[in-house]
């Protein structure tokens, strides 16, 4: 379960990761707390502000892809967290000071949601460099693990801190002090122990290679597809829950981050059983994909909270299960001097269904309560999978013969 760990490297990484993972979880929690305090609980404004976090990567997405597979990837990362430490800590200072307004969130969310089209896919093709083809499976379930772990610890923090520091100001300086964990992290590392694939000297139509190498072939095509339609309501179940919490619930600020933590607690599970197997299949990414539609649905009709809070932990399970799924399956179908346009398409449908799903999300909770909003996202997530099988069919069909024989 835990064999990348004997590699100095990722270790350090991890280490890193696990300490920054848990203030962006933090600041997760105060940034939609915060949008609630200063619109008087507008979902649409909650809305709003998690589509503008991932408009950048829908518009942008695939251009960091390409700047992932030109430059060595170390750096860049080490300049996209001080730009996002910068950004927490500026917000936090404006908090503090009481000069905190909804647009000031509305602009760090897209400042940071610019930053993410570049360092996320350049941190997710970094894995290999680190790990290696035999092990990326195995740290791609890890890094989830990590992610998911500081999902249970964050959340509940940021929920007792709220409560005990009067405010989300101080939960933004937090945040920042905990870049300096992952940036020191890869400072240093051994740069004699990394695998750094060749960088792809500049070229006219480098991002249309990228996109015609995923068309042409069905295994990296399927999941991508499928992560697309997943993710348009997955990356906006955090503002799913704080509605349920606070609106339907009436939940106070402690509790939102106990709902949060116990969905974390199954994704942190799924994560360790993704982490056991030896090979993620197709079976297991659907799996994971109509688990998550289902789930999502009863967490809408569950009767009372503590049942809600039961139900969020099999949701996190489902959910956690077809994203490492599904990015251990493009990783591992992609080459090394395609793998930063890869994963910048696979990160711009994984994030970028976002600014779709969130407004529709929170319009469908205002209109009919949250309840309807959360059960309807579930069926839209079923309808997703099954469209993701046709899709793929009928893109594969209509791709040249030769293509095909590429693919």
């Amino acid at each position: 379960m835990f064999r990348s760990l004997r590699i100095r490297n990722y270790r350090m990484f991890a280490a890193g990761g696990a300490v920054s993972n848990v203030g962006t979880w933090l600041q997760r929690t105060a940034q939609d707390w915060l949008v609630l305090d200063l619109t008087n609980g507008s979902a649409a404004a909650l809305g709003t502000a998690t589509a503008l976090q991932f408009l950048p990567m829908l518009l942008f997405g695939m251009f960091g892809g390409v700047l992932a597979d030109r430059y060595p990837k170390r750096p860049i990362l080490v300049a996209a967290q001080s730009l996002m430490a910068m950004l927490a800590l500026t917000i936090g200072v404006l908090t503090m000071t009481g000069s905190a307004q909804v647009w000031h969130v509305y602009v760090m969310a897209f400042l940071l949601g610019m930053i993410s089209c570049v360092e996320v896919p350049t941190r997710q093709a970094f894995v290999v460099e680190m790990v290696g083809r035999r092990d990326l499976p195995n740290a791609i379930a890890l890094n989830s693990s990590i992610f998911n772990l500081a999902r249970v610890v964050g959340p509940a923090l940021a929920g007792v801190l709220i409560y005990v520091l009067g405010g989300t100001g101080p939960i933004f300086l937090v945040n920042a002090l905990t870049f300096g964990a992952v940036i020191s992290s890869l400072v240093f590392m051994r740069a004699s122990e990394l695998n750094p694939a060749e960088p792809v000297p500049r070229a006219k139509g480098q991002l249309r290679e990228g996109l015609r190498y995923v068309v042409r072939r069905e295994e990296l095509l399927l999941p991508v597809l499928l992560i697309g339609f997943v993710s348009m309501f997955s990356q906006s179940f955090s503002m799913s829950i704080a509605l349920m919490a606070r609106e339907v619930f009436k939940a106070g600020a402690s509790s939102f981050g106990l709902a949060s933590s116990m969905f974390a607690v199954g994704a942190l599970g799924g994560a360790l059983l993704a982490a056991r197997r030896a090979k993620l299949t197709n079976k297991v990414l659907f799996a994971g994909a109509i688990g998550f539609g289902a789930f999502q649905i009863l967490t809408g009709l569950a009767p009372f909270y503590p049942v809600y809070l039961l139900l969020l932990v099999p949701t996190g399970v489902a959910l956690i299960t077809v994203n490492t799924a599904a990015n251990a399956s493009v990783q591992l179908a992609t080459s090394a001097a395609m793998r930063g346009r890869v994963m910048g398409i696979y990160m711009l449908v994984f994030t970028g269904g976002a600014p779709l799903g969130a407004p529709l999300v929170g319009w469908l909770s205002e209109l009919g309560g949250p309840r309807l909003g959360v059960m309807l996202s579930g069926v839209l997530v079923l309808v997703g999978t099954g469209l993701a099988v046709v899709v793929t069919r009928l893109i594969s069909r209509r791709v040249s013969g030769p293509a095909l024989a590429m693919a």
